[in-house]
């Protein structure tokens, strides 16, 4: 029996970790899924356990390559973003894989932009609003000036999905994707790294830039394969939308965090999107991607739960409920009479109108949800917007939990006629990027243009 092709991607998330063998036409042939418990680091915060993490790679390593029918020709990885671990000359971590949560000293942050021409300013530079830890970059700061012995022993701060490659090939890399993702390290205006990496002697801790399509030799026992630089997740998702789609698109990735993505709006970030919680991240290729953030996911569990506990109903019934344009019809009309105002210190596009409505004014759950619903597609339909200004866009790809709703997907193409909305669904987006990223290192088939399932929503009269 001849082996098959394969390649194996380490897709770690912050709750699950998985393991993908992909064949040639990037079906799915093997699937692990591991969680592990968090530790804390030396101020009792809550932490990844980054040893748990580098062992689980290599023991699930030892058993897919003891597998005959299986010729492993690559390895790649996409994590989650803004988290760095630092190691020493030997290839050791200095520190606990700090939590992108953790508090950040207000002191230390004020000090670093007052110094770097204020918060405002350097945001558009760096088209990274001001988010604490979760400005990877911001934590190098901090460990330079509240741990100046780790500091110093420090060989490379590396994000990890680059840490991840380190373990297999021995080589320290950094990747445009997580450099170029909200961490204030990349300045996008001059495109090379802000002044301060150079000024605070940060560069010297960062690896050299690889290209996210570049393969090493590994280190690790084992087949003859290679090693991909890997991928923060958020860019990896994109690269099966930009393979096969050339005409001018936005992604709208929904989850948790509802995340537009417009990989054809390079304009610069201006003070009024970034006050808007607009960002920039980086393609694959390096070229800049305006996207918007709205926290619809969460907003929607917590809103599901108080219309469930006011009707006596399980949460569950609201995976699929229809969508009812007499409802919505209904609702329109009495919204022009009655909708309730924000308060004043909830940002609108945070949490949503609903949270204020009354329930008792609905005659059912039903009329309640499509009301929920209709809130948060405008919510979606003002925070797309702010990405779609200067760039003629024809499609809105919907990926993610919302695609599979019937209510929210009709609204959506309500609210964008002259747009065509489609739901997209694909197996493991994030994971296919990051086998898609080094196709050509490890896949004799041409690049596939099927792996996208696509339903289209017309606009409801």
């Amino acid at each position: 029996m001849s082996e098959i092709p394969v390649i194996a991607i380490f897709d770690v998330g912050k709750t699950n970790k998985k393991l993908f063998l992909f064949d040639e036409q990037y079906r799915i042939i093997f699937e692990r899924t591991a969680r592990f418990t968090e530790t804390t680091d030396e101020d009792g915060a809550p932490c990844e356990n980054l040893e748990s993490l580098r062992l689980s790679v290599f023991d699930s390593l030892r058993e897919v390559f003891s597998r005959k029918d299986l010729a492993v020709k690559a390895i790649n990885f996409s994590t989650y973003g803004a988290s760095l671990v630092y190691i020493d000359e030997a290839g050791r971590s200095l520190t606990p894989l700090y939590n992108y949560l953790k508090e950040y000293p207000a002191p230390l942050s004020e000090q670093f932009y007052k110094k770097y021409g204020g918060a405002e300013k350097f945001s558009v530079q760096t088209a990274s609003p001001v988010l604490g830890s979760l400005n990877s970059g911001m934590q190098l700061y901090r460990i330079k000036h509240e741990q100046p012995a780790i500091f110093s022993q420090m060989k490379y701060a590396l994000h990890l999905p680059q840490y991840m490659s380190y373990l297999l090939s021995g080589v320290g890399c950094s990747d445009i994707t997580s450099i170029g993702c909200h961490t204030n390290l990349w300045d996008f205006s001059k495109n090379q790294y802000h002044m301060w990496v150079t000024k605070e002697g940060v560069l010297d801790k960062l690896a050299p830039l690889f290209s996210s399509g570049e393969v090493l030799p590994a280190t690790f026992p084992g087949n003859n394969y290679a090693v991909g630089i890997g991928l923060h997740d958020s860019s990896a998702a994109l690269i099966p939308y930009l393979v096969n789609f050339h005409e001018p698109f936005v992604l709208l990735s929904t989850g948790t965090w509802c995340i537009s993505f417009n990989p054809f709006n390079d304009t610069p970030l201006t003070h009024e999107e970034l006050a808007e919680d607009c960002l920039c991240y980086m393609t694959f290729q390096g070229k800049p991607v305006k996207a918007s953030r709205l926290f619809a996911g969460y907003e929607h569990e917590q809103q599901v739960k108080r219309i469930a506990a006011h009707f006596n109903q399980h949460t569950g019934r609201y995976r699929s409920i229809d969508f009812d344009a007499t409802i919505v019809t209904r609702l329109k009309e009495r919204n022009k009479q009655d909708t309730p105002a924000m308060p004043p210190d909830k940002k609108l596009l945070q949490a949503s109108v609903f949270s204020q409505r009354d329930l008792h004014t609905f005659s059912s759950d039903t009329e309640a949800y499509h009301q929920l619903m209709m809130d948060i597609a405008i919510q979606q339909y003002k925070a797309t917007r702010l990405v779609l200004k200067g760039v003629s866009v024809k499609r809105i790809f919907v990926d993610g939990g919302f695609s599979k709703n019937a209510i929210y997907m009709n609204l959506l193409a309500a609210l964008f006629p002259e747009i065509e909305i489609f739901a997209a669904s694909m197996a493991q987006a994030t994971a296919v990027g990051a086998a898609l990223a080094i196709h050509s290192s490890w896949n004799s088939k041409v690049l596939p243009n099927d792996i996208i399932e696509l339903k289209y929503y017309a606009v409801m009269k």
